[in-house]
């Protein structure tokens, strides 16, 4: 089959890796150019890069326009693949080769539609994720289901770890969604749209700690947020202080959410609903880093106590 890539970051990459490595012919790669914002500038390995080692013809774009419908449909795929494309997608394009466009989308369609599915699979306690490739269709994520992989989270996972794991998913499922297309033995699989759960772009307000949660949300929300990803942080003493380690205590603690004493070998927070009846467990803050990128000890750094918060103030 002759296939056109639509991709971006690593993502992108290993999906077009796993083009050039199947039996199938790409004949144009789509990409966007290179972006310095917080997001995207995260796992930016390059599909252009790879796409010119490989004598591909390369078009960088920020959106379909008319120009890339038209170099589109100059290349006369069979089938368009796509995983990470940043702007919407008309269905002049989408539906233009016989086999339609595929989409790659890393969770379990059609939960964790949307954005950053992965993290927030985690924040949410998920106990499962995956990798879905569906056609595209009108909305966002919510077309019929090719191949779908699922993977376990596990106890203490990160972030970090559990979109590496996924991003392992891409090869498999590249290869067994293109064979069922070539052998004709596709079976399509309708999404129960009234399952469908929808989350938003990610933004900085989004890595701000709400010590209204409790401190098993709060110990995964800590892990989900990990290098690279913007990192959880709150406000401590009129200072934004990001949160790199904690655990959950094993007494429980009572008061105001956000107080902040060293207990349990790091600063105990107090958090959760109903927080002044004491029958929550503390979130123990145990590594931080400051706006100077220095890190610190969490007993030393809490040792006068004191509250985080919202804001500065």
């Amino acid at each position: 089959m002759r296939i056109v890539s639509f991709g971006f970051q690593t993502w992108g990459r290993k999906t077009l890796q796993a083009l050039i490595d199947s039996e199938h012919e790409v004949v144009l790669a789509v990409t966007h150019p290179a972006a310095d914002s917080a997001y995207k500038a995260i796992w930016n390995d390059s599909v252009e890069e790879l796409a010119r080692e490989h004598g591909i013809p390369v078009h960088l774009t920020e959106r379909a326009d008319a120009e890339t419908i038209a170099l589109v449909k100059q290349a006369e795929p069979d089938v368009i693949v796509v995983n990470s494309w940043y702007t919407w997608m008309p269905a002049e394009l989408y539906d233009m080769p016989p086999h339609g466009t595929l989409n790659l989308h890393d969770s379990l369609l059609p939960k964790f539609t949307g954005f950053s599915p992965v993290l927030w699979a985690l924040i949410s306690g998920a106990e499962e994720f995956g990798l879905t490739v569906h056609r595209m269709d009108e909305q966002l994520d919510t077309g019929d289901i090719l191949v779908q992989k699922r993977l376990p989270i596990p106890a203490g996972a990160t972030g970090t770890e559990l979109v590496l794991a996924g991003m392992e998913l891409i090869p498999g499922a590249v290869h067994e969604a293109l064979a069922a297309l070539t052998d004709g033995t596709a079976v399509w699989t309708p999404q129960n749209k009234a399952e469908r759960t929808y989350f938003h772009k990610r933004s900085d307000r989004d890595s701000r700690i709400d010590w209204s949660w409790d401190a098993v949300d709060l110990e995964r929300f800590v892990r989900a947020l990990s290098a690279p990803y913007p990192r959880a942080y709150s406000h401590y003493r009129g200072e934004r202080v990001e949160v790199l380690d904690a655990v959950i205590s094993e007494a429980r603690y009572g008061g105001t959410a956000g107080r902040v004493i060293v207990q349990e070998g790091g600063g105990a927070v107090v958090c959760g609903a109903h927080a002044h009846r004491g029958g929550n467990p503390a979130l123990v803050i145990t590594r931080v880093r400051t706006a100077d990128g220095v890190e610190h000890d969490g007993a030393e750094f809490f040792a006068r106590g004191g509250y985080l918060t919202d804001d500065p103030a």
